[in-house]
């Protein structure tokens, strides 16, 4: 199986329907990894209210290629298939910022590949969060930039 779907998307994230995208009879695990805007941040000195994120132009290809990668690394004979999805624009606290599906023959696989993913997103796909204070504080998270 295949990467079956990368895009990175303004409109609201849709578990379920990443979720079916690699459904097949052949799989025995389906992980779902979704990541959620959150009130706080370690590099925040109050609560966050959102985030914005924006992305490089090749931010898309990026994110099929760590994917290909990701998969290729952890499956020489065709049985893991993911889907994955990432916001951009201007998420509220609680909206899902991420979706990753990872689905094998076995849960093993399916944890090893969408954990996998999701660390290799972060640090290679260039999507950044402009993160947005209740006290009007504004700061590109894990950047150390304040402005």
């Amino acid at each position: 199986m295949p990467v079956v779907h990368t895009a990175l998307t303004a409109e609201p994230l849709d578990r379920d329907r990443l979720e079916a995208l690699v459904a097949t009879t052949s799989v025995g695990a389906t992980v779902t990894f979704v990541g959620l805007v959150r009130n706080h941040d370690d590099e925040a000195t109050g609560e966050v209210i959102r985030l914005d994120y924006t992305c490089h132009p090749d931010a898309d290809r990026l994110l099929a290629e760590v994917a290909a990668a990701t998969v290729a690394e952890h499956d020489r004979i065709g049985e893991v298939a993911v889907a994955v999805e990432h916001r951009v624009g201007s998420l509220s606290v609680g909206e899902a910022a991420i979706v990753v599906v990872a689905a094998a023959a076995h849960r093993g696989q399916a944890f090893a590949v969408c954990e996998s993913l999701v660390d290799r997103i972060k640090a290679e796909v260039p999507i950044w969060k402009h993160q947005f204070e209740a006290s009007g504080r504004v700061t590109w998270s894990n950047l150390g930039l304040p402005q």
